[in-house]
């Protein structure tokens, strides 16, 4: 059946768009009416079926989700919580997919409900609808749904993946909205040292050219600075395209993947917290999954591709493949040193007690407090070290633009 996208006004004159599926054009017009609905223009996205506008022309519905802007974790995580809601009450399926379509307000995202609730109308099952859109459905998702239609819990499924979601949206918000401050102060400070040096210094440079005085080291320095970046500025953007696209490419490698991720865990300030943010997504990922009855190869497998980190990956794997072979889980984390003592130590009490998702919990829930702590103390020290290192930059071009005019006065007298 195709899908619709179409504009509309309703009995108030109030103008208005959705997407819905029907047979044919006119069918969507006597549907809408139905509701008081009356349709102005209407696109089929499925089945090559064309528009059919009324004072207005055809278009491509799947050339427009192109420009529309991408699906976030917020919007997923407010449709998981409603629909999570919708089904508790009793809603079926269908019923409930239909009242979403009518409450999100993601263009995108809307057009993929209904894609979702067509497919489900056919008598698939939700977690295959939903795969057929893994831009907007990671394969946690999937199979969390997948494992909640098996069990006869979906509703209690999409409850737990709705507080995941939510939860790792509020943490990726905090960690973005901690960094933008200190990002913008470099930014500015950058702008402000790039006009200086194109603007200020060769003005003053021309100055001291013409009065042929023998100029000190620093102000040598700050002219050439200031020459290369004015007059040789596309040689400089240059190289950096060039060193960026190599580096690019070396990190492409598996080799290089690996080697740079190994170096970020070593690194003094980052690597500490790039650890244990992937020890925390880890843990809670995976106490999500088996609280939601996927069994632990498969999240294990989940989990594993949900760990940016090749260096950590690699452990899960190792960990996976000793699962295998009737190893528990602690065993390779201990093994790879890559996992704090008392994460292993933890995984192996709940293993032992049978309270393994319980301890994965208070893993996360360690670990998220630990990187919200590290990145306020870390914003906290950004701070000034920018302004001293900004600071020390304008004093090294004031100064070496005072020692040349001091001297002269000192021939002077």
């Amino acid at each position: 059946m195709p899908v619709f996208e179409y504009k509309a006004f309703n009995d108030a004159g109030k103008q208005i768009t959705g997407v819905r599926d029907a047979e044919s054009a006119k069918v969507l017009r006597q549907l809408l009416r139905k509701d008081g609905i009356f349709l102005t223009e209407v696109t089929a996205e499925r089945q090559g079926a064309g528009a059919v506008a009324a004072g207005g022309t055809a278009r491509n519905l799947k050339l427009k989700q192109l420009f529309v802007g991408r699906i976030g974790t917020d919007d997923i995580a407010i449709l998981t919580r409603q629909l999570a809601t919708l089904l508790h009450a009793g809603i079926p399926l269908v019923e409930a997919l239909t009242a979403l379509i009518d409450q999100v307000e993601h263009e995108r995202l809307k057009t993929i409900v209904t894609q979702v609730k067509e497919r489900v109308n056919e008598g698939a099952a939700l977690a295959d609808a939903l795969q057929e859109h893994p831009r907007a459905f990671s394969n946690l998702y999937v199979n969390m749904v997948r494992s909640g239609e098996h069990s006869g819990a979906l509703d209690v499924v999409l409850t737990r993946l709705a507080d995941f979601t939510e939860a790792q949206a509020r943490l990726r918000s905090k960690i973005f909205g901690t960094l933008m401050y200190p990002a913008i102060m470099m930014g500015i400070g950058m702008l402000i040292v790039v006009v200086l040096l194109t603007v200020v210094v060769p003005k003053i440079s021309q100055m001291f050219e013409d009065m042929g005085a023998t100029l000190p080291l620093l102000t040598r320095i700050l002219i050439g600075a200031s020459n290369l970046v004015s007059q040789y500025w596309y040689v400089v953007v240059a190289l950096l395209a060039l060193g960026g696209w190599f580096f690019a490419k070396w990190k492409k490698t598996p080799k290089g993947t690996e080697k740079f991720d190994e170096l970020l865990l070593k690194s003094p300030v980052l690597g500490q917290m790039i650890r244990m943010l992937a020890i925390a997504r880890f843990s809670r990922t995976l106490s999500t999954l088996l609280k939601s009855g996927v069994p632990l190869l498969t999240a294990m497998g989940i989990v594993k591709a949900l760990v940016t980190n090749t260096v950590l990956s690699k452990v899960i794997e190792n960990a996976r493949e000793s699962i295998k072979e009737g190893e528990s889980i602690a065993g390779p984390l201990k093994r790879s040193g890559q996992f704090p003592p008392i994460v292993y130590h933890m995984v192996a009490i709940g293993e032992r007690s049978g309270q393994l998702e319980e301890m994965l919990t208070n893993v996360a829930d360690a670990y998220d407090s630990q990187v919200e702590t590290r990145i306020a103390a870390l914003t906290s020290l950004l701070e000034p070290i920018m302004i001293v290192m900004m600071g020390g930059i304008v004093a090294f071009i004031v100064f070496s633009i005072l020692m040349p005019i001091l001297q002269m006065n000192t021939l002077v007298q």
